[in-house]
């Protein structure tokens, strides 16, 4: 698939899930819609500039509230399987993020049509992650009821760090966005596209071709760099809690980077400079973006987007 967009330049831009939840004072909907504004103020920006937005997002703590809610709700409602969870995060953060946008582009005398598409990313089936679930989600609980689930409910669960026990799933790497197609026309008609929330609503293939939902999650980043390179998108964009990458994070000799070569990625992320939970996705994500093809991947925070779009900061990634 080609970007040849009569449009001009496209930027697939992935904010945090985090990014809606300030802090644990702030977790409420007018909360998080009021977080999604102020980053929008600055996505609006981008737009102005001249630039065409392919939106994507996490979702890590609002997943949780989602089964927590069904956890809440087991003695008399059916629970909610993971495809589901993540077809109500898309449908619910898209709706934040496209009326906050739709009414800052309309302060700003903007006339674009903002849309979000419900997002499947196909994941192979024979993948071997699904043999080994590792990735928390959901509330804690104590060992009994951990226990509980395993034995009813099939659930794998786990120790998390002596806080307690919570359910865990496999997190397999997406290889297709399946909407990838669709979401290229709505950009080449000049909408702005809300997408791929949470990684995309996993799915597998079964044995005669037919889509069905599976009880995984996927990473944010990941999702967002298979749809940067579906569309051939011109610049891959990562929004997240740092202005910079820095090597040595957080010791003594940390080093902030303002650019780095695709070769200087590799190697920075085979000495283990990137926590796993943190930034080393983010950067595994931008080399495949540029492995494949991508021009220019970008790292920063929202409040600096406008300076990281003039060259003033955050972190250039290269071919």
């Amino acid at each position: 698939m080609s970007n040849n967009s009569p449009i001009g330049k496209v930027a697939v831009v992935a904010v945090g899930g985090n990014s809606l939840i300030k802090d644990n004072s702030r977790q409420s909907l007018p909360d998080q819609y009021e977080a999604a504004r102020e980053s929008m103020v600055h996505i609006a920006g981008m737009i102005e500039a001249g630039w065409n937005i392919v939106l994507t997002h996490g979702g890590g703590p609002q997943v949780g509230f989602i089964l927590r809610r069904s956890e809440l709700a087991a003695h008399e409602l059916h629970p909610v399987s993971l495809d589901y969870v993540l077809a109500d995060l898309q449908g619910a953060a898209g709706y934040m993020f496209q009326r906050a946008l739709r009414n800052e582009l309309r302060r700003r005398g903007i006339k674009k049509e903002v849309a979000t598409v419900i997002t499947q990313s196909l994941v192979d089936r024979h993948d071997p992650a699904f043999q080994n679930p590792s990735k928390p989600i959901g509330s804690f609980m104590d060992e009994a009821t951990a226990r509980k689930h395993q034995i009813e409910d099939g659930w794998a669960v786990m120790e998390d760090a002596g806080r307690g026990w919570r359910r865990v799933t496999s997190s397999p790497v997406p290889i297709k966005i399946i909407e990838a197609e669709a979401i290229k026309k709505f950009i080449d008609t000049g909408v702005i596209v809300i997408c791929t929330g949470g990684g995309g609503i996993p799915v597998v293939e079964d044995e005669e071709g037919n889509l069905v939902g599976s009880e995984v999650v996927l990473d944010k980043d990941y999702g967002a760099m298979i749809l940067a390179t579906s569309i051939q998108a011109d610049l891959f964009l990562i929004l997240t809690a740092v202005e910079k990458v820095a090597l040595n994070y957080n010791k003594p000799n940390q080093r902030w980077l303002n650019q780095m070569t695709l070769a200087e990625a590799k190697q920075y992320y085979d000495e283990g400079h990137f926590a796993k939970g943190s930034m080393a996705p983010k950067i595994k994500a931008s080399i495949y973006y540029l492995e494949h093809g991508g021009k220019e991947a970008l790292i920063t925070n929202p409040e600096n987007l406008e300076r990281a779009m003039r060259g003033e900061t955050g972190t250039r990634i290269i071919p």
